[in-house]
């Protein structure tokens, strides 16, 4: 009976850490169908990555902002702002790109200086701080633009948006797919084997720590189908125009804020304080500073993606951004953050903006109308959040499989617990001791 439930824990583990893969997999196989194999074209697929960027750099600082126990809605208009910014220093300034773009970055970590310090310090909600930032920073695009677009934009700025990597070792005969270029796949195989080998690293970290792990034939699946996935949108890629730079771009952000959130103090911190601002505050971290920082870092890459979406339409707009907030919501939500804080991750966040892409580029491809795809996308984001509502109430009622009881842990995340939120004592209070009284003889 014992191993029973330990097994049915493991797949209820398993489902609600893969659930949003297994969905990707499944909405991907679904649009192919309904599209005739037209999603998965070389130049699609092409178009849903460079057309998504944007979204997909506001997902990697929604999911950072959600997992704290936060929310940021100004983050559309402050990619309308900072593009017009970057296009009067670029175009009416004539000031060179480079530090164009690095005073646009600075202006977008100003801009969430400015709302940190209100949420971090001030203690004012962040939804109405950012609310009121979302109404601020539209307003303050339309007065820097004057109500009209700003453009055209320098050729290395289109670039980055729209450009591709040229063919650095010639191409390679793929049958009856083709020429595919050879430094796109050597790149994919590559990451396929550096994606093996820090998940094989993990796995072999935590049997040593005896920490349960996914048994040896479900570990090898996962690999071989998440290399397999890698590998076919590689050469799909490879096929049509090499690699787009704002897939490297994605890549390295990806990889940085990976690191970020699972190997530094700075990321157990966040998740620490989404998961219980007191208990962390207890634990001697830092709550205003850790916020007043997430913010200035979504102020930073909302910047970044008005730079690209501005040189995407090779335009700065009064319109740029409207909803963007909201598709980057979704997708960490999507991707399976949790609505109280202190669960999520950046590769999930990702696959839910993908998810949005594929959904976005597989309904227009058989002509469904706005309208049915903001519908479709609704229902996504409900059943997403439902679906994680439900693995959480079905392992604290006990069906997911339950373990044996253990003491409470020393520490969380790596952080001493204190003694008092083991005992149940009162924090303000002093513990009680026990100390043994010496007789003195008579």
């Amino acid at each position: 009976m014992n191993q029973l439930s330990t097994v049915r824990g493991l797949l209820t583990r398993n489902l609600r850490q893969s659930g949003i893969f297994i969905a990707f997999a499944l909405i991907i196989v679904l649009f192919t169908v309904l599209t005739g194999g037209q999603l998965l074209v070389p130049q699609n697929i092409s178009n849903m990555v460079v057309q998504n960027s944007y979204i997909l750099i506001l997902a990697i600082g929604m999911v950072v902002i959600i997992i704290a126990g936060h929310i940021d809605l100004s983050v559309g208009s402050v990619v309308a702002a900072t593009g017009a910014i970057a296009g009067v220093l670029m175009v009416q300034q004539n000031v060179p790109w480079p530090l164009a773009v690095l005073i646009t970055l600075i202006v977008g970590g100003l801009i969430g200086a400015w709302q940190g310090y209100w949420v971090a310090y001030f203690g004012i909600p962040a939804f109405i701080v950012t609310l009121a930032g979302m109404l601020i920073f539209r307003a303050v695009t339309l007065i820097v633009l004057g109500n009209q677009g700003i453009g055209p934009f320098p050729g290395p700025v289109r670039t980055l948006s729209n450009g591709f990597l040229p063919g650095f070792m010639g191409n390679i005969g793929l049958g009856p797919l083709g020429g595919a270029d050879i430094f796109t796949l050597l790149v994919a195989v590559l990451a396929v084997a550096a994606i093996v080998f820090t998940q094989w690293r993990s796995r072999t970290g935590r049997q040593k720590y005896g920490q349960a792990v996914d048994a040896m034939p479900l570990f090898l699946t996962k690999m071989i189908l998440a290399g397999g996935l890698l590998l076919a949108i590689a050469v799909q890629l490879a096929r049509f125009k090499n690699l787009p730079y704002v897939l490297i771009l994605l890549a390295v952000l990806v990889m940085g804020y990976s690191t970020l959130a699972g190997k530094t103090v700075f990321g157990r911190h966040v998740y620490a304080i989404g998961g219980n601002i007191h208990a962390a505050s207890l634990s001697g971290i830092k709550v205003k500073p850790v916020t007043f920082w997430i913010f200035v870092n979504m102020g930073v890459l909302s910047a970044l993606a008005g730079i690209i979406f501005a040189g995407r339409l090779n335009q700065a707009g009064p319109t740029a951004g409207n909803g963007f907030e909201l598709d980057a919501i979704a997708a960490a939500f999507i991707g399976g953050a949790a609505v109280q804080g202190g669960v999520g991750r950046i590769v999930g966040a990702l696959t839910g903006g993908l998810i949005i892409a594929v959904i976005n580029s597989g309904m227009s491809l058989i002509g469904s109308p706005s309208e049915r795809v903001q519908l479709v996308k609704g229902l996504v984001l409900l059943a997403a959040v439902a679906f994680d509502i439900w693995t959480k109430r079905r392992a604290a009622s006990g069906k997911g499989g339950k373990g044996p009881k253990t003491a409470p842990p020393a520490n969380y995340l790596g952080l001493p617990v204190p003694p008092e939120m083991l005992t149940g004592s009162d924090p303000g209070k002093p513990a009680p001791t026990t100390t043994a009284t010496a007789t003195t003889p008579t």
